[in-house]
């Protein structure tokens, strides 16, 4: 091992929102008990307003805290069965995509318009090809950091799963994606 530094590369503005979505949903194994944290002082109501007789008092805005919102639907992997009616035709693949040549922040993009597209039109699976990245020994970036884009909370309205597509779709190099049917689709 040499003694050189090794040159430790910073995130793009892409990578950081990446990582902020994808540490959101992360789970410690183990729970630690709460730490007691010192709550804020109130802040001051506001004087009341004069009024002149006869009226009635200005209403006061009503200060909750928002809604939490509703954790997102866990993905699924496409399970074999799945896989094999793909295979073999009996389901069809809807639309594809294929993100060769794309830098980071345009792939992600184009996925995101791509998938929303795809479920607007109807379509149930869809082929993303990320390509198998062979220069490099871990793979090529956009086949690393495609499954994190297809987990993040803003496309778990449209992603239900997603798995490595069949040989002759790409094998390694993409993905099966099934899709969410638009909620106009269900008779809302």
């Amino acid at each position: 091992m040499s003694d050189k530094p090794r040159y430790v590369r910073r995130l793009t503005h892409a990578e950081a929102e990446l990582w902020e979505i994808v540490t959101a949903s992360v789970t410690p194994f183990r729970t630690r008990p709460p730490t007691p944290a010192i709550e804020p002082a109130p802040a001051p109501k506001p004087p009341a307003p004069l009024r002149e007789a006869g009226q009635k008092p200005a209403p006061v805005p009503h200060r909750d805290r928002p809604a939490p919102a509703p954790s997102p639907t866990p993905l699924t992997e496409i399970d074999h069965r799945t896989r094999v009616k793909i295979k073999r035709g009996r389901l069809e693949v809807d639309a594809k995509l294929d993100l060769h040549g794309l830098r980071q922040d345009e792939a992600q993009r184009a996925l995101g318009s791509f998938l929303r597209r795809a479920q607007a039109d109807g379509a149930k699976v869809a082929i993303v090809v990320t390509g198998k990245g062979l220069s490099r020994e871990e793979g090529g970036v956009l086949r690393r950091v495609v499954p994190m884009w297809l987990q993040a909370p803003h496309l778990r309205d449209v992603v239900v799963g997603f798995g490595e597509a069949a040989r002759h779709h790409g094998g390694e190099g993409a993905l099966y994606v099934r899709i969410r049917r638009a909620e106009r689709a269900r008779g809302r």
